[in-house]
């Protein structure tokens, strides 16, 4: 091991990561708000254990003063999704927009590895600004399924336990069985995907009328409307949950009494 200071040349890595987390979370938020499919389920992140950018730079054969441009993952973020079709919608984003780089690509869906993982890679270069000034670092971003990350967190696992070593043939073979029933089962998700998505776009838009009347009710009170404001409370406890086309009905009559509470303070 050299001698740098390894806090002070993980940091930028640090930053990024968690900056590029914030960034994805916030455009999934973004487009649920915007009422826009979202493909992005959640998102993680991690940088690189020193013990690991050592091993893999012996294994890549990278100097030390390489390790920059040497070893792309040091900093890694992890962005999951539903359907095997959501990948390359969130792959597009990501090379549309204009705060990183997208310096290659690495296809493991269509070419996947000999043990059976399935991911698609995106490598960028990120600017991050940080007290000394800004700094370029590239991250990796693992774009896959949530059945391909149970397999590839199994399969984690397994490599770390079977360390140094090979895996022996029997666990070899059940896990390459194993990440051919992951894509067994993304391919029928893909299948009923017009209808899981109409349903849970249908459970939001349920959940957003409910929030709706709710922080509407609220604003009764702030506007002095408690007989209105109780009334339509009461009114709510009896639709939740039993008729949604009512519950509809209640929201566009608590927001049209909201319109007259606004109105009705504006003249006063």
């Amino acid at each position: 091991m050299d001698g740098r200071d390894w806090k002070r040349f993980l940091f930028p890595y640090e930053q990024a990561v968690e900056e590029l987390k914030i960034k994805f979370k916030t455009l999934r938020t973004e487009l649920k708000r915007r009422e826009e499919y979202a493909p992005i389920e959640f998102v993680t992140g991690r940088v690189k254990k020193i013990s690991s950018i050592l091993e893999k730079a012996k294994r890549l054969d990278v100097e030390m003063d390489d390790l920059e441009t040497g070893i792309e993952d040091i900093a890694g973020i992890r962005i999951m999704c539903q359907f095997g079709e959501d990948i390359m919608l969130i792959a597009a984003m990501i090379r549309e927009r204009q705060d990183m780089k997208v310096i290659y690509e690495k296809d493991y869906i269509t070419h996947k590895k000999e043990s059976g993982y399935r991911s698609f890679h995106v490598i960028v270069e990120y600017p991050v600004q940080t007290s000394l000034g800004m700094k370029r670092v590239l991250a990796e971003l693992q774009i896959r399924t949530l059945a391909m990350n149970f397999w590839a967190t199994i399969e984690h696992s397994l490599s770390y336990k079977y360390k140094g070593s090979v895996l022996p043939e029997d666990v070899r073979i059940r896990l390459s069985r194993a990440a051919e029933a992951a894509y067994i089962l993304d391919q029928e998700m893909s299948n009923i995907r017009d209808e899981i998505v109409t349903a849970q776009i249908a459970f939001e838009d349920d959940s957003s009328v409910v929030t709706k009347v709710l922080n509407d009710i609220q604003e009764l009170f702030y506007y002095h409307r408690v007989r209105e404001a109780v009334q339509f409370q009461l009114r709510f406890n009896e639709l939740w949950g039993n008729d949604e086309g009512e519950m509809r009905k209640l929201s566009k009559e608590v927001e049209a009494a909201m319109v007259k509470a606004k109105s009705a303070n504006r003249v006063q």
